[in-house]
């Protein structure tokens, strides 16, 4: 282990769907435990192992949909079963991070706190090691709600940005100026070449009075539910204390509730070779391409005059494609998805039009 303060946490957001993964994503069994990149793990086992290396283990949180309880803990059974959260329905972040706040301050009101998606690919452990211990050890010191940025490739539509401010307060902390949610093409463009923007890549630290200050003055609905109940949690009780509060919060992200509107924002630049991995598009960057630009994954996979495709298919099964370019092809057992890679952004709505025509076999 490269450090430990035993008031360091790390709360591991894995309660999503991954619809944009559809096919190959299901409700069952979506995106997070599943291994996108043929690498041996889940995206989660690699979330998990890379906070273990700086995070003591006893302050590993998962927060994770009830349903995905026993998935959590078949891929992760070094986790302390007590440390596996269950929110009983989907909120978005900002509920997710109001229990886990008020559950952590309950065992150490001198909690620093990572919250991370649990589905993140992140090349470099080192870097991104030493980006999170920087910020932790600046939100010790500092009542700062602090998010990590990525230097930006490519005018990207799909991520949110941030502008921060030239003069940093502390080392490589900036402060933040703006936040803009995906931003079109044109716009984006003028983002990057200005030098002052970064994705926003939905990783989060802070203090937990901290964060739980701002919940107060931003969100005090949300934040006086969980303040009702806050004697059930880390007992028994926690279970129906949550299940009483959730149906009444809203359905809203952090990044809206709190750290658009918030005044002691801050951000970290940071390089550690990050993708949201949101896409099949992004998970086309970051596979094996052959001399045609093809991503493959599956051993009978035959293609003859098809370029710069992303095809997923059972090895078991043979798939021949003729023509294609630019294209994503997913084949599953009961589902074949053949979508132009320029529309993915799309699939969300394929899902929900398949949902309205199929009912939910096939999600």
């Amino acid at each position: 282990m490269t450090y430990v303060n035993r008031h360091f946490y790390v709360a591991i957001m894995a309660g999503g769907i991954g619809s944009r993964f559809w096919p190959f994503s299901r409700t069952e069994y979506p995106k997070q435990f599943l291994d996108i990149l043929n690498t041996g793990k889940s995206l989660l086992q690699w979330t998990y192992e890379r906070f273990s290396q700086f995070i003591p283990r006893e302050n590993i949180f998962v927060v994770t949909h009830q349903h995905y309880i026993g998935k959590v803990q078949e891929q992760l059974p070094d986790v302390v079963v007590d440390n596996i959260v269950a929110e009983p329905s989907r909120k978005n972040t900002a509920p997710c991070i109001a229990y886990i706040s008020h559950k952590i301050y309950g065992q150490d009101p001198k909690a620093n706190i990572i919250c991370a998606p649990a589905d993140h690919l992140i090349m470099d452990a080192t870097a991104f090691t030493s980006t999170c211990l920087n910020a932790l050890m600046f939100v010790q010191k500092h009542s700062a709600l602090v998010t990590l940025g990525i230097k930006p490739t490519r005018p990207d539509t799909g991520f949110g940005y941030i502008q921060f401010e030239t003069q940093q307060v502390a080392d490589n902390v900036y402060p933040v100026k703006t936040f803009t949610e995906k931003p079109n093409l044109e716009l984006a463009r003028t983002f990057i070449q200005s030098g002052d923007f970064l994705w926003n890549a939905g990783i989060f630290v802070w203090n937990v009075k901290t964060i739980l200050a701002a919940l107060k003055i931003y969100l005090p609905e949300v934040d006086e539910l969980f303040q009702q109940y806050s004697a059930a949690l880390n007992t028994p009780n926690e279970k129906k204390a949550i299940e009483t509060i959730y149906p009444q919060c809203s359905n809203i992200s952090i990044d809206y509730g709190i750290m658009e509107k918030a005044d002691n924002v801050y951000v970290i630049p940071a390089n550690f070779g990050w993708s949201d991995l949101g896409t099949w598009a992004s998970a086309y960057e970051n596979l094996e391409r052959d001399e045609a630009g093809n991503a493959i994954q599956g051993k009978n996979v035959m293609m003859i005059d098809t370029t710069n495709c992303m095809v997923k298919a059972p090895h078991d099964k043979l798939l021949v494609l003729q023509g294609l370019d630019e294209f994503i092809v997913v084949d599953t057992n009961d589902v074949l998805l053949i979508c132009r890679k320029d529309n993915e952004q799309q699939i969300k709505e394929y899902v929900a039009e398949v949902k309205r025509n199929k009912g939910e076999k096939y999600l």
